[in-house]
Formats: structure tokens, sequence, C-alpha cells
């Protein structure tokens, strides 16, 4: 069967041909010139000659940017891959299931969720990296892409010229939470205790550099207080120990919380993020207590450098279309995450900020570079 003209392949092919035609016939009289010009005229026959030229090399990068067009107009036509840099069941896959499933029905094609773990996110990140610039591989990351620079001493990848930032998906929401029998039940008290046994204290964190090791360090620095770290490894260790009272405070992502902080196992005492979650609605912001402190994480979608424009740009427009989706954005708010669908633009003016920060808050806290 023929395609139709109205293909973006068929069109592609009749370009090329008409390209070959049309640059053909216009290459022949540009060699002939026009029947006027083909008796010697001096100056004057050297200018109809370069007018010809001008004439066949407009023609034919106008039909060349028409068959150029294809691979963007003709995406996708195979399964994308997301690259999701953390373990299947953790916070960061389960955002990808939603969203990669929402696109799948828009796009028409499979959106398949690979999970490459390893190296704090920097094993994905790698792969997506050296991957094609065709938008068939999208790395989706948490504000730890933002980090990488300021806590490894070397990387694989340029973090800002090696991919594309698309959109921010959403804004993760952070809480600081701490054991019940700890005697401060605010922000307020838990700065006055510290102030007054300085270093006594302790905090949990589940790993060196991490978002939440480094918004303690944002804190603590903000709230003009020492408190010791002790290290874990991963929740699943940290949550009993907090309970158990082994450690004082940690900031635990909100998502994975709620249900200990329900039940009186552990008590919230503030957000990290601009405005209160509605998931806890009830628990104050740290900024009401240290004005303009703001420490919300994010997970975003990239592609590798040099990915065209417009595949870019249907990437951004199918996935904020699935975000504004009153089922989706249910349940991105029901796992703590606050929708964003931000643009290509206003996502790299952040990312590059983020970079910038995580720079400063890894010097000033002297944290040691990992390998």
């Amino acid at each position: 069967m023929t395609p139709s003209p109205r293909h973006p392949e068929a069109r592609a092919k009749r370009a090329s041909k008409d390209a070959a035609r049309i640059g053909g016939e216009i290459g022949a009289v540009a060699l002939r010139g026009p029947r006027s010009a083909r008796a010697p005229q001096g100056d004057g026959q050297c200018s109809v000659s370069r007018t010809w030229r001008v004439a066949l090399a407009a023609v034919l990068a106008a039909l060349t940017l028409g068959a150029g067009d294809a691979p963007a107009q003709n995406y996708p036509n195979k399964p994308i891959r997301v690259i999701v840099p953390f373990p299947a069941g953790g916070a960061v896959d389960a955002l990808g299931r939603i969203i990669s499933a929402k696109l799948q029905e828009s796009l028409g094609q499979p959106v398949i969720v690979e999970n490459r773990a390893g190296a704090g996110g920097v094993n994905g990140a790698d792969a997506v990296a050296k991957s094609p610039p065709d938008g068939y591989t999208i790395l989706q990351n948490t504000n730890g892409q933002a980090i990488s620079p300021a806590i490894y001493r070397s990387l694989p990848f340029d973090t800002l010229n090696d991919f594309i930032p698309v959109t921010q998906l959403v804004a993760t929401s952070t809480v600081l939470v701490a054991n019940p029998k700890l005697a401060a039940k605010s922000v307020k008290e838990l700065i006055a205790l510290a102030k007054a046994s300085p270093g006594k204290l302790n905090y949990g964190m589940t790993g060196v550099g991490n978002s939440l090791h480094l918004t303690m360090e944002m804190f603590k620095r903000a709230a003009g207080i020492d408190i010791q770290a002790i290290p874990y490894r991963g929740d699943a260790l940290l949550n009993p120990a907090l309970i158990a009272g082994e450690v004082d405070v940690a900031i635990v992502p909100i998502g994975t919380i709620v249900p200990l902080i329900e039940g009186g196992q552990l008590r919230a005492l503030a957000v990290n993020s601009a405005k209160r979650s509605g998931v806890l609605p009830n628990v104050p912001t740290v900024s009401e207590d240290i004005p303009g402190f703001e420490a919300a994480g994010w997970q975003g979608f990239f592609v590798p450098a040099r990915t065209p424009r417009d595949i870019v740009m249907r990437i951004y427009r199918e996935t904020a279309a699935a975000i504004a989706l009153p089922d989706t954005q249910a349940r991105l708010k029901a796992i703590g995450n606050d929708p964003v669908a931000s643009t290509p633009e206003a996502f790299d003016a952040k990312f590059r900020a983020d970079v910038a920060k995580f720079e400063q808050v890894v010097r000033e806290a002297q944290i040691p570079k990992q390998n």
C-alpha cells in the first residue's frame, strides 16, 4: 500500500525526490545560464551566474528542511524507555509508573520503566547521557541529579551539558520528625534545646550527600545549631531507630512516614516545603519559624543533549497533559507529591540554580567528596 502524502515519511521521501529533480533542473540552468546571458558579457555574466547559484541554494535548503523534519514529525514510532536510577518499589519508581502509563495511552507506543539502580542515581543517568539523542530514552531523576557534581570527585558525564531538562514533574515534600519522647514539639523548641546543649542532640541520615542529608545541613545552618549525624542504611533501619529513641530527629520523605506520624509513633515538627502539605495539613512549615527556609525536593525528566527541540517539546506537552488529568493529580498528591509540569526553560533555570546551591551547601558543611 502506498503511503499517503500526508504521512510524515511520505512527505520526507517526496521532498527528497523533489529536491533532486528541481535541484537538477536549476543546476542545469545555472550552468547554462539564461538565454540572454549565454554570450560573454563581462561582469554582468558573473552577476547572473551568482544570482542563479543563490537561487539554487535557497531552493535546495528549503526542500532539505522539509525532508529533515521527518524524525520529529514521526515521533514516536517505537517503544520509549524511562530510566529510573533507583530500585523498583520506591517513591521514584512509583511516580515513574504513574506517568509512564499515561504517556503510553496518549503516545500510542509502549513506555517502559527501566530501573538502573546504583551509585546514588549516577549509573542510570550515565546510561541516558550515552544514549542516542532521539527521544526514546528519558531519565527520570530526583534533585540528586543536581547534587552529584558537588558530592562526587568525578562523574562519567557532564551534568550541565550532557542533558536537556524537559520538565519538573513534581515537588516532593520532606518532613522533620522527632521521637515523641524528645522534649521538643516544634521547630522553635528544637532549636532552643539544641542551643542549650550544643552537639548533644543527633539526627539520622540514610546516605552521605543525599538530598535528605543536605536538607538537614541547610536546616542546621539556618537555625544556627549543632547536632550530630548518625548514618543508617536506608529508611528500613532509620525509622525503627527513630521510634526506639536511638536518634532524636531526622528529615524523611513525607510519603513513607505518614502512617507512623498518624499512629503516634513519631512526631512531625515541620515540613520543609514552601507551603503546608495537603498530606499533613496541620503540620507547619519550617519557614513559619525560620522565614525564607525552603528545601522541597523534586523529580523531573531529562533527555540526552542534542535531542531535537521538537521532540523535547512533544515529551513536555504530553507529560504536562498527563499530569493535568484529575486522576493523576489525585494519585500524585496521595503519595506526597505536588504536581508541577514546568516548561523546559523553567526547569533548566531551576536545575542550574540547584546545582550552584548544593555546591555551596556541600562546601560550607565540609562534606568530603565521595568516590
